[in-house]
């Protein structure tokens, strides 16, 4: 008979295969080893990833309510396609949700010691970008530093969140940002990319910046105007890169989206 610590350690390492398959496949079809439309089901990714079909299975419902994919009515799922419009709505749910998050962390903040990780966000973040100068450091980042920008912002997102004490708010985020472009970083890439980056990164940071002001102030009508105004700049970054190929070509999901030809 098996032994509950046995057991215990079965569990554990079931799940954990089962999340890195969720990313496997996750990072596959962002990166566009899948087609709008393309087929996916378990026996053939069982034999790509050298996994069972159990984690399979369960990465496979996950994405499914994500809404990367969508199941097949003749079994196994297929790969969703998005349109601009989309993205637009997934951009302006998240505004919205975000504005509410910062609104709820003002509101529901019971003592400063609350935002000590916001604030370690934030301070790494000005080391980063040196407000007032014509020239930042992300403007032309290296991979390290450029990676290290991408987990701050995501974490900065991530501390508003969780600072609203809402489960559901966070639920409800996660799945909005699971369409490509919606997430706070997704376009990162892009600003990287742009002629006015370092003035686009000076203005998103001083959003950053004035978001941990007014929830420490527990100004909640002035926390949820900056985060959803701030939200409005993923919505200015994407209309860049839908104009430009050579950017769009390197943001994650971009396979996904259905451009409509130029008239």
């Amino acid at each position: 008979m098996q032994s509950t610590e046995s057991k215990s350690r079965t569990s554990v390492s079931e799940a954990s295969q089962t999340g890195r398959t969720l990313l496997n496949l996750r990072g596959m079809l962002l990166r566009g080893d899948f087609q709008p439309g393309e087929r996916i089901s378990e026996l053939p990714m069982v034999a790509r990833l050298g996994v069972s079909r159990t984690p399979i299975r369960l990465a496979l419902d996950r994405l499914a309510h994500e809404g990367l994919l969508e199941a097949s009515p003749t079994g196994g799922f297929v790969v969703r396609a998005f349109s601009v419009q989309d993205i637009w709505d997934a951009i302006e749910t998240r505004g919205i949700l975000e504005g509410a998050a910062a609104r709820l962390a003002a509101e529901r903040l019971e003592h400063p010691s609350e935002l000590a990780q916001l604030h370690l966000y934030r301070d790494e973040m000005d080391n980063m970008i040196q407000f007032g100068n014509e020239l930042d450091k992300i403007a032309e980042p290296d991979i390290d530093s450029y990676a290290r920008y991408l987990d701050l912002n995501e974490a900065f997102h991530s501390a508003v969140v969780a600072l609203s004490k809402s489960s559901m708010l966070r639920r409800t985020l996660d799945q909005v940002t699971s369409v490509p472009f919606a997430s706070p970083s997704a376009l990162v890439y892009v600003k990287a990319k742009l002629p006015r980056a370092p003035q686009m990164f000076a203005i998103s940071h001083e959003q950053h910046r004035a978001i941990v002001e007014a929830i420490e102030h527990r100004q909640g009508a002035r926390a949820e105007a900056i985060a959803r105004e701030h939200s409005l700049m993923t919505r200015h970054n994407v209309e860049l890169a839908l104009s430009d190929t050579s950017i769009l070509s390197g943001v994650p999901g971009a396979s996904l989206i259905r451009i409509p030809a130029a008239v």
